[in-house]
């Protein structure tokens, strides 16, 4: 499959149309960015780890009945993917206190949480993303009551497959952001990516931080990090 007109360029990834219009190519760029994009930078190798990532990720999440926008992987960098209407929600599944909600909240970061809290953002960078509830988002009509209880249910059991995965390669899954869209036919898919930019992985025994965090604060060791989430998921 070819790339033909580039579609949108976003803040980690490109988006080409194909000769199939049911289909889109995936192009993962080096540039890192944090805080709405008001921090930006470049993250050597970032661009093929993610991808190569997100799509294992994805393949284990397809074998648990989660339905996903992937398709191939082309290369290193590039994927082929169902072309999707993105619905415009930001939806974050938070195991453990950490980052904003730590801060929102005034609780220490690293603090388990005693239920798996669901957060939705509307997409909108202009905005800042801000937090909305089920009644903003019907209210708007972003989604249907149907569709956002799809979306939560399949968050809830994205979030049983992943935890039990990461914690027998020693990773801790703090919280992560997905993002679902709608393929022509209507139907509720995972789309975006699951990454070190879009996850909190910690080491489950040294709690050292193996994500962007490391670039949004500074920490160093960013490239070492993205790298060893590599290394623990497919062994390289």
């Amino acid at each position: 499959m070819q790339k033909t007109t580039q579609l949108y360029e976003g803040k980690a990834k490109k988006v080409y149309a194909t000769e199939d219009p049911e289909y889109c190519i995936v192009s993962y760029k080096d540039d890192a960015t944090a805080f709405n994009g008001l921090k930006k930078g470049s993250i050597a190798g970032k661009g093929a780890i993610n991808n190569r990532v997100t799509n294992f990720l994805m393949k284990l999440l397809e074998k648990n009945g989660i339905p996903t926008h992937y398709v191939e992987e082309l290369n290193d960098r590039e994927t082929v993917v169902r072309r999707v209407k993105i619905v415009p929600l930001e939806v974050i599944v938070r195991n453990i206190a950490a980052g904003s909600l730590a801060k929102r909240l005034g609780v220490e970061e690293g603090t388990k949480l005693h239920s798996t809290v669901l957060e939705y953002c509307y997409k909108d960078d202009a905005l800042g993303d801000p937090m909305v509830n089920e009644y903003h988002i019907l209210a708007m009509q972003w989604a249907t009551k149907e569709e956002l209880d799809k979306i939560a249910s399949y968050a809830l059991k994205i979030n049983k497959v992943l935890s039990d995965y990461l914690k027998a390669v020693n990773i801790e899954l703090i919280d992560f952001k997905l993002e679902f869209g709608k393929t022509s036919d209507g139907t509720i898919v995972l789309a975006d990516e699951i990454s070190p930019d879009t996850c909190r992985f910690w080491d489950s025994v040294t709690k050292e931080k193996l994500d962007k965090d490391r670039f949004r604060r500074d920490l160093g060791g960013v490239e070492d990090a993205y790298h060893e989430i590599l290394k623990r998921l497919l062994g390289e």
